[in-house]
């Protein structure tokens, strides 16, 4: 019969979809182009198993790859005779045909299976551990053995999604360790956990997400109505500043008009006197020198008759010129312009020591006004906690007071501290929100409940590279920065041993020195409790505070008092130790825990 019953999709390689080309066949039966099950295995091969495209059966080691011969031959004859009347043509594979866009980008999954450009791939299959493009995801649609694989959106990190020990799809939650499992595990490793679904641990999840995400919209809310209002009070201030400005220069100016006509007047004054004292002179001075001119007449008179030789004359004119002289004939006229001028100057020298003083005094009084009104204190929008009794122990530890971020004015200062609370209720006035920051978190520290929680875990959390990670010391700081206000937080721990303390941001944050060590340093203080008693640290000092170990711990901050002060927390706040200190920058909640697994802070929520 001249009929030929074979159809192209019997020679047709399951990889690249074209005909077999130089045809190889694989322990389990399945047949491929040799080069594409090399680069096949070349690219999909881990951990030495090597595995078929079609069924999966994984082979170890690689096998040895031998030629087809006689599938080598069908191949050839089928492409001399022909293909038979129920054959649809292949699928091809020509990149000149397909739309620019359908060509894998620096952000897009490429296929795993193209050889020439490769596409963009359109799924990722979890069995096959590839992804393909539309072309090469065909038989995922059509081969019964391929429909059963679960495939996914495109994604670069496949082998995350499978089990490292067994290689097989992660499918399973164990809720023991909180990790992805596959089937195999839960015979090993995990023999005997509570394990669900991934579906069905992304349900609880899922609700869990959505409690935390109401909180964050709610948090991001309030933040921008406090950023609204700031604003609005910044725009305020700065138009009323802008207000005062204008009048200040107005009564300033005003103030320099009158100076200038006191000035004007002090002058006045005294060129009339300057005036009335030149007239005066002056009538003098010509008194004065007619008197001169007439005694030097009388002189020369005398001093004529005085050498004449004529006695008859002498005698008749001695008596007319050795008369007296007649009494006020001469005038004794004097000034004194020295003690004038100095009286004068004293004068106007009170008046500028005066005015100085009154501008200094109103000065002052102006500066202390600004800043009272002006003085802004970051303080979270709820406060926690504080104390019953005084029992506890006070010490003074000292700090580096440059680049203090309180107000140089101690007098200032000390009118806006706050009274030091004496009861838990009074304490808790100036409770605190703060939350974990997962950028500064020991490697193995898991943080949950909205990063209010961290929980030590034997596995690497994998938490990204950072530069205020500590990589050492198994420790933590809060986010949020306290400066210049009171702040009370209480925090809830377990393990054999417990840290809790405040730092500043400086604090080293790698290697295993005191300097990243919270207490150990310059930069920080902190209350340990060593399973038998607590310790109070700073810069490599220690104090011991005699005490019974309390699994809630109570810190109140007063950072422009320079107090830190530590209390056991049960139905009341009973002071544990008191630092009393300057701090010279904003500080940061810190905690220490112990290694054993299962050791965890959390900051407690105060209502």
């Amino acid at each position: 019969m001249a009929s030929n019953v074979w159809t192209e999709d019997q020679f047709s390689c399951s990889v690249c979809l074209d005909t077999l080309r130089d045809p190889v066949t694989i322990p389990c039966g399945h047949s491929y182009c040799r080069g594409c099950i090399e680069k096949h295995w070349d690219q999909g091969g881990r951990g030495g198993l090597y595995s078929c495209p079609q069924c999966r059966q994984t082979f170890k080691p690689k096998p040895v790859l031998s030629r087809n011969t006689m599938l080598a031959e069908l191949v050839e004859k089928v492409k001399t005779v022909g293909l038979g009347p129920s054959c649809s043509p292949p699928l091809l594979f020509h990149h000149p045909s397909l739309p620019a866009d359908s060509v894998a980008g620096p952000e897009d999954v490429p296929c795993d299976v193209c050889t020439g450009p490769r596409l963009r791939a359109l799924r990722s299959c979890l069995v096959c551990v590839a992804s393909y493009c539309e072309i090469h995801l065909q038989p995922h649609y059509h081969s019964p053995a391929l429909k059963a694989h679960k495939t996914v959106s495109p994604t670069l990190r496949l082998e995350q999604r499978l089990c490292q020990e067994h290689h097989k799809v992660l499918e399973l939650f164990c809720r023991c360790d909180q990790e992805c499992i596959c089937t195999f595990c839960t015979g090993q490793n995990h023999r005997g956990h509570e394990t669900v679904s991934t579906e069905a641990e992304r349900t609880e999840k899922q609700k869990e997400l959505r409690g935390t995400q109401a909180d964050t919209q709610q948090r991001i809310q309030d933040r921008e109505r406090e950023l609204l209002n700031l604003k609005e009070a910044a725009k305020t201030h700065k138009t009323t500043s802008q207000a005062m400005k204008a009048e200040s220069e107005v009564v300033f100016a005003e103030l320099m008009c009158f100076l200038q006509r006191t000035q004007a007047e002090v002058n006045k004054l005294l060129v009339a006197n300057e005036d009335v004292v030149a007239s005066e002179t002056e009538g003098l001075i010509q008194r004065l020198e007619q008197e001169i001119a007439q005694l030097k007449r009388r002189d020369v008179e005398l001093s004529q008759l005085s050498h004449t030789d004529d006695h008859i004359h002498f005698l008749k004119h001695f008596h007319s010129l050795c008369a007296p002289l007649p009494p006020g004939e001469i005038l004794n006229a004097s000034l004194s312009p020295e003690l004038s001028c100095g009286v004068l100057k004293t004068a106007v020298c009170e008046l500028r020591q005066r005015v100085e003083e009154v501008c200094k005094e109103q000065l002052a009084s102006i500066s202390k006004t600004v800043h009272q009104g002006t003085a802004f204190i970051p303080r979270s929008r709820s406060v926690d906690a504080y104390t019953q009794g005084d029992t506890g122990a006070v010490c003074t530890i000292g700090a580096n007071n440059s680049d203090c971020c309180r107000q140089d004015n101690d007098d200032d200062v000390s009118s806006l501290k706050a009274p030091e609370p004496r009861t838990r209720e009074e304490l808790l006035k100036y409770a605190c929100q703060l939350t974990l920051d997962p950028n500064t978190a020991f490697r193995h520290l898991r943080l949950s409940g909205g990063n209010r929680k961290g929980k030590m875990k034997a596995e690497n959390q994998l938490h990204p590279n950072h530069p205020e990670r500590f990589n050492y010391w198994r420790q933590v700081l809060c986010r949020e920065a306290l400066c210049g206000g009171c702040y009370y937080w209480e925090v809830e721990w377990s393990g054999l041993k417990f840290t809790v303390g405040v730092t500043y941001k400086g604090i080293d944050r790698k290697g295993t020195a005191n300097q990243s060590r919270l207490g150990h340093n310059d930069k920080s203080w902190s209350l340990s409790w060593s399973g038998s008693s607590y310790s109070v640290w700073h810069d490599k000092t220690e104090i011991t505070v005699p005490g019974s170990k309390a699994s809630r711990i109570g810190v109140y901050l007063d950072h422009g008092a320079g107090n830190l002060s530590f209390y056991s927390i049960s139905d009341i706040a009973t002071l544990i130790h008191r630092v009393q200190t300057a701090f010279a920058k904003p500080l940061y909640a810190g905690f220490r825990l112990w290694s054993g697994v299962g050791s965890s802070v959390t900051l407690c929520q105060l209502d």
